[in-house]
């Protein structure tokens, strides 16, 4: 056996992870032009933002292949432009225009879908994610395909019927699923230790034979190296869990000044942002601090941009009413 170099080693974990310190950087700017839209109104929907649990879903994404299926949580918009959406199509959704996935039907996060790179939406309860990547794993197997489906939750999800009720079915059947809980311990308002009895999710997973990992949630290449591992047991046939500890920088929404959080654990939060932690480990291993700023402004040009973009789209017309109708 050829033994790999620690200088190897070095370059790879250096590559991956100015990969996923600009996915983040990314997800973050374009969360950035959302909160500025809420603020002016341009938005009137919700928006859930994800500061502090990017490191996850730029992880778990650059761990899944370009067609793997996709069910992104309602926390942040970094799952969609690590998974290779265009923000141009993010944003007319939330902007309604005709160049959003939707065509102007949709109104925000919860909506965007592009079939194409696996990103299949979201269900309209918390929990569905479960039944539906099971559903969409179940589909690949039968079809003899090797995509996996990716779902991502949050510890309050984890909670729902449908967790129990899919993950019996994807272990019975083998089905090739990828669970992500991104447990940031607060159910909107609540402690998840309050409400649930517990901090720890993974068990549940443990119980139904799922091959489960615990991991923490703002190291996003330990994240990446848990995600790597889970897709492939999924491709062989082992349903798969990775629960991420996680932290939540923000409020539950944007306006949220979450009174219900002490002060110190808000700014404990800020202080193991993924972004810093990625960009002191990066200078660690010598990457210039001035390259990673070059990234973080490229990433808020590019949202700039494609807020631009977005906007000079028309809105649908009339004509759009009768579509999808069944009668």
């Amino acid at each position: 056996m050829t033994a790999v170099s620690s200088d190897t080693r070095v370059t790879d974990e250096r590559g991956m992870l100015l990969r996923l310190y600009r996915e983040i950087a990314r997800g973050r700017a374009l969360e950035d032009v959302v909160h500025q839209l809420v603020q002016e109104r341009s938005f009137r929907g919700f928006f859930h933002p994800g500061r502090g649990q990017e490191g996850v879903q730029a992880a778990v994404c650059a761990a899944l292949e370009r067609d793997d299926y996709l069910l992104y949580a309602h926390r942040g918009l970094t799952y969609l432009t690590a998974k290779g959406m265009d923000p141009v199509e993010i944003l007319g959704d939330f902007h309604g225009r005709v160049v959003g996935s939707t065509r102007g039907l949709g109104a925000g996060t919860v909506h965007c879908v592009d079939p194409e790179l696996g990103i299949m939406g979201q269900g309209g309860t918390l929990g569905s994610s479960f039944t539906l990547s099971a559903g969409l794993a179940m589909a690949s197997k039968s079809l003899g395909q090797t995509k996996v489906a990716c779902a991502f939750f949050g510890d309050g999800a984890s909670a729902r019927g449908t967790f129990l009720e899919a993950g019996v079915t994807a272990k019975a059947w083998g089905l090739p699923v990828v669970w992500v809980c991104e447990n940031n311990g607060w159910a909107v308002s609540a402690r998840v230790q309050d409400v649930q009895g517990t901090s720890d999710i993974a068990p549940r997973a443990r119980a139904l034979g799922f091959h489960t990992q615990v991991v923490d949630g703002q190291d996003a290449l330990a994240v990446y190296e848990a995600a790597r591992e889970a897709v492939t047991q999924a491709r062989n046939g082992v349903p798969a869990f990775i629960e991420a500890k996680t932290q939540r920088i923000d409020g539950h929404y944007t306006g949220d000044m979450q009174p219900y959080r002490d002060r110190d654990e808000v700014a404990a939060a800020k202080a193991r942002d993924p972004l810093d932690l990625a960009g002191a480990r990066l200078t660690e291993l010598g990457e210039d601090p001035a390259a990673l700023a070059q990234i973080r402004e490229e990433a808020r040009a590019e949202m700039t941009a494609a807020d631009a973009a977005a906007r000079q789209s028309p809105f649908p017309d009339g004509s759009r009413i009768h579509e999808g109708l069944w009668a």
